[in-house]
């Protein structure tokens, strides 16, 4: 658990630079796809050094393609179509992709007594991130669900994966970057805009943190903490994040929160968590 609160804590102050140093001015697509080719840099000592069976290997690589590449690429199109609130909103669906898809893959059927936590964990995020909605969303909304489960089914799938400790996990986890890699580089071809490239020496600081650290290190940390804890434990952990993000957003920059729906969201989350604990995986 303690990789993933970890982790949780440099995504959120990593989410709270894009709002207020990227969003406006670089690219999305070049953001994602200069994230993903650091990463891969940072690992790429260990692809040379160590080998990895091949089969491992594409499992890996189709799980980070799947898990970001296909993620990112359906959650920055779903902003042509919702508010970035209805984003926001819709993400924190992911805990019950993560346990219906955990569940299911172990035990090839489905118990709703096995959702609690997770749609627990839901209600604190709604709480906190409820906003009148569009009139027009259907086909954003589909669009966030599906970035929500590529990210969910991309936990478990390496959840399920034979690989050793935390540490020796590193040797084989640029395939996953390999992956990514791969379709965040065809999406910013596709889609990028060219003119919206980094310009300042801030803008490309923060693109080497997000890189390197809440790329790089937070999405392997991240998964092989997955590892250690139950399915159920890292629904929750999935929806930890948004309060964190409110929270370090206030501490920062202070941007206006609510108090009264952060201290019942962050409630609602707790117990989930504690819920979770309670089950046996």
């Amino acid at each position: 658990m303690q990789l993933l609160w970890l982790v949780t804590a440099i995504w959120a102050f990593s989410f709270s630079l894009i709002g207020e140093f990227l969003a406006a001015t670089v690219d999305p697509y070049l953001a994602v796809s200069s994230r993903m080719l650091l990463a891969l840099l940072l690992f790429s000592p260990f692809l040379f050094k160590y080998r990895t069976a091949s089969t491992q290997a594409l499992q890996l690589a189709g799980i980070g393609a799947v898990q970001l590449g296909l993620m990112y690429l359906l959650l920055y199109h779903s902003f042509l179509y919702l508010s970035v609130a209805e984003v926001l909103l819709f993400t924190i669906l992911t805990p019950v992709y993560i346990s219906v898809l955990d569940y299911y893959w172990r035990y090839k059927k489905l118990h709703w007594r096995w959702l609690g936590p997770a749609l627990l964990a839901v209600a604190g995020a709604l709480v906190m991130r409820y906003q009148q909605l569009s009139t027009d969303f259907w086909f954003g909304l589909l669009l966030i669900q599906g970035a929500n489960l590529c990210f969910a089914f991309g936990q478990v799938a390496y959840r399920r994966l034979a690989l050793g400790s935390v540490g020796t996990q590193k040797h084989q986890f640029g395939w996953f970057f390999v992956g990514a890699t791969v379709v965040s580089l065809t999406a910013t071809a596709l889609f990028a805009n060219w003119q919206r490239v980094p310009e300042t020496k801030l803008e490309y600081g923060i693109l080497l943190w997000l890189g390197l650290v809440a790329s790089g290190l937070g999405y392997w940390l991240w998964n092989a903490g997955a590892r250690q804890v139950s399915a159920n434990q890292l629904a929750v952990m999935n929806n930890v994040l948004i309060p964190a993000g409110l929270l370090v957003n206030f501490a920062f920059w202070q941007h206006a929160v609510n108090w009264w729906t952060l201290a019942a969201g962050s409630v609602l989350i707790l117990l989930s968590l504690v819920w979770a604990m309670r089950q046996r995986d």
